[in-house]
């Protein structure tokens, strides 16, 4: 079997304090940082013994994961195994880089958010450059709030072409064409973060091909939906995998939409779907039709 796993752990806190997020500088207890290991450890243990399938994982933590030894661990070795086919996570890359020099970095890769204000940009890409020194592939992100436009001009200028610059819609905020067509100009593919996408009815891929497990090993069909499919560990949530459309009126966040199969994504992100890769940059000439 081929699955696609989203992991969330109870992990909750970070070391920025970006002000459109909600966990910003949140302090988890001791408490809550112990449990949020041994969830990760025991999923890090379930992969582990999957041989039998195909695996990919994206670890999408409420706050900071990289900054924790037991992330780092993880994504290493669950890059090393060989029924893993990709291991990401998303990380706003405040933690040091070295710790890759031990995974398959043909396994391994990194979406990577640059929030102004938090650091700075020089610091920022230096990080990136050594990813790139490293063969580690990434993306690198920005939110598109009015006043990161500059920041985000300047960040697409250093980076190497190569790298995919995305850039997510900021939650709340209504777009000009004008406006849409400056965030546009450095992410071709801004027109799928720009609206909701409707998805009431639509046929998707989670819940058959892709699951989200909680610390808990609670699986659902995506982080969006409530409704439980059963446990990772027991091996309850097989029984009820299956095509299944969406119940939600809408979806509105990349890790959701990308698996509509009413969008083009999984074409455009081929072989980078997790990480946030494009497959080549003639994704530079696509244009995303309006909803």
């Amino acid at each position: 079997m081929d699955l696609t796993i989203l992991y969330r752990g109870p992990l909750a806190s970070c070391d920025y304090d970006c002000p459109y997020c909600p966990f910003a500088k949140r302090r988890d207890s001791r408490e809550a940082l112990r449990a949020d290991r041994a969830a990760l450890e025991r999923f890090t243990a379930w992969a582990r013994e999957q041989s039998g399938d195909r695996l990919s994982v994206l670890f999408t933590p409420w706050g900071e994961g990289l900054t924790r030894s037991w992330y780092r661990r993880a994504l290493t070795e669950l890059s090393r195994l060989p029924h893993i086919e990709r291991v990401a996570i998303q990380t706003n890359l405040s933690c040091r880089t070295d710790w890759t020099a031990e995974a398959d970095r043909d396994t391994l890769a990194l979406w990577c958010t640059y929030h102004p204000g938090q650091t700075p940009r020089d610091r920022f890409l230096a990080k990136c450059r050594e990813l790139a020194a490293r063969r580690v592939r990434h993306s690198v992100g920005i939110v598109g709030l009015p006043g990161h436009l500059d920041q985000a001009r300047r960040l697409r200028a250093e980076l190497p072409e190569q790298v995919y610059l995305w850039v997510n819609a900021a939650e709340g905020h209504t777009y000009t064409d004008a406006e849409a067509a400056d965030w546009t100009a450095l992410d071709p593919l801004f027109g799928y973060s720009r609206h909701p996408h409707r998805s009431a009815g639509l046929p998707c891929r989670t819940g058959a091909s892709v699951i989200s497990v909680d610390g808990d090993g609670t699986v659902r069909r995506c982080h969006f939906v409530r409704t439980e499919l059963g446990n990772l560990y027991d091996g309850s949530y097989r029984a009820a995998l299956r095509p299944r459309a969406c119940p939600l009126a809408v979806c509105d966040c990349h890790i959701g939409y990308v698996h509509l199969e009413s969008l083009p994504l999984y074409d455009v992100f081929a072989g980078g779907v997790l990480e946030r890769i494009p497959a080549t940059l003639t994704h530079r000439s696509l244009r995303p039709t309006p909803p």
